[in-house]
């Protein structure tokens, strides 16, 4: 089974950058995907962006601009450079791995980490 490992999160002031670090403990031939989520307390999970093994980038959220995805496949690793936070970015973000990133959707990806929290103050 594969296991993904978030790292890097924690307490910025706004205006401040964050990046976040996901590594999978293994590879899997069927994973083509790897994103990145972000669920805040009450809210839906919602996908942030993803990247493929071709290095194709998708982003679906407004923070398009100031965060930017990367990976090495080399690591297994996945990247998430958040900059210029705003408070409202303050969420739980979870790296997950899926067969395709068409659409990011939710119900595509079989593999999740367990979350790096992210706080961000004004």
């Amino acid at each position: 089974q594969v296991q993904l490992v978030e790292s890097g999160g924690g307490s910025v002031q706004a205006g401040g950058s964050l990046r976040l670090s996901c590594a999978a403990s293994r590879y899997t031939y069927s994973i083509y995907c790897m994103a990145w989520f972000r669920q805040a307390p009450g809210k839906e999970r919602e996908a942030v962006a993803g990247i493929d093994r071709a290095g194709r980038t998708t982003y679906i959220n407004s923070e398009q601009g100031r965060f930017t995805i990367s990976h090495d496949n080399n690591k297994n690793e996945v990247y998430l450079q958040m900059i210029s936070l705003r408070p409202e970015d303050s969420a739980m973000y979870y790296c997950a791995a899926a067969s395709s990133c068409d659409g990011l959707r939710r119900a595509a990806f079989r593999y999740w980490g367990q979350g790096t929290q992210v706080t961000v103050s004004s």
